[in-house]
């Protein structure tokens, strides 16, 4: 058996693991996102539990309407149990005032309401689609609000990365399996920079335009006025050229903001908007 069929086999041996682990907790809760590691694992949770995995998704203004969209017709069309809750971090201060605890007061109110949602329905066990990648980082202040909420990380478990768990959403015939990374768009802000749902939506505005120009992986940065622009180094060739570049100025300028750049370092993961 050569290298690759090793790796193939490895990465079979670790959805059957995860099978089994998910089988174990009887019925849980999943947080969704529409993102690649949330659709996979919840798209695995329903077909070892069937209607005991309920798939939730956590919307809120800091989540485009086309993605939630998007998630939405996934979840229908894949047979899950799935539900919709709102969350209500834009009525917290400590979101708001986005001091670089952002996300930790947003994984909270998350959590939160899936724990009532679970107590109402019976449910012990609440997951989310953490992966081992996210590890390197030991900074994540989602990853301390689940702990605290003891939300369980499966694909973490078995340990699955982000590699394998593309191949195996593929071979599962997920859309989401080359699905580009996403983050909300608060993050968009600068830390120390209030977010609103104003500037959100001239974020969402610019982000839209962006997708509907054919990017694949995109920031639109808030910076005031400024909308500083992010997309992958190959792809910036063809946003400089005049017909792309002056299509995207007017809908991001459309979109409320005065100035538009783009950053020549490209899109880089992880990076927020500084």
């Amino acid at each position: 058996m050569n290298a690759l069929q090793d790796t193939e086999r490895d990465i079979v041996a670790k959805e059957t693991r995860l099978r089994e682990l998910l089988r174990g907790y009887g019925a849980l809760a999943v947080a969704y996102s529409g993102g690649v590691d949330s659709t996979y694992l919840a798209d695995v949770a329903n077909e070892v539990l069937g209607a005991d995995a309920k798939i939730i998704l956590g919307d809120s203004p800091s989540v485009p309407r086309s993605e939630v969209a998007e998630a939405t017709e996934l979840a229908h069309a894949r047979g899950w149990n799935f539900e919709v809750i709102f969350t209500d971090e834009f009525t917290n201060e400590e979101y708001l005032r986005n001091d670089g605890t952002r996300c930790y007061h947003c994984r909270s109110e998350l959590f939160t309401k899936m724990r009532d949602y679970a107590e109402r329905t019976g449910i012990k066990v609440l997951a989310y689609g953490e992966i081992v990648d996210d590890l390197a980082d030991t900074t994540r202040l989602g990853a301390k609000a689940a702990k605290q909420f003891r939300v369980v990380s499966p694909l973490v478990e078995v340990g699955l990365s982000k590699t394998e768990i593309r191949a195996l959403s593929e071979g599962r015939g997920l859309p989401t399996h080359d699905k580009p990374s996403f983050a909300c768009l608060s993050s968009r802000f600068p830390v120390g920079t209030r977010v609103t749902v104003e500037d959100l939506a001239k974020v969402e505005r610019a982000e839209e335009a962006l997708k509907h120009l054919g990017f694949k992986q995109y920031r639109a940065r808030h910076h005031g006025d400024t909308c500083r622009i992010e997309i992958d180094a190959v792809d910036i060739p063809k946003l400089v050229d005049d017909a792309i570049r002056e299509a995207v100025v007017r809908e991001v300028t459309n979109a409320g903001y005065k100035y538009v750049t783009l950053d020549l370092a490209g899109y880089r993961t992880g990076r927020t908007a500084e």
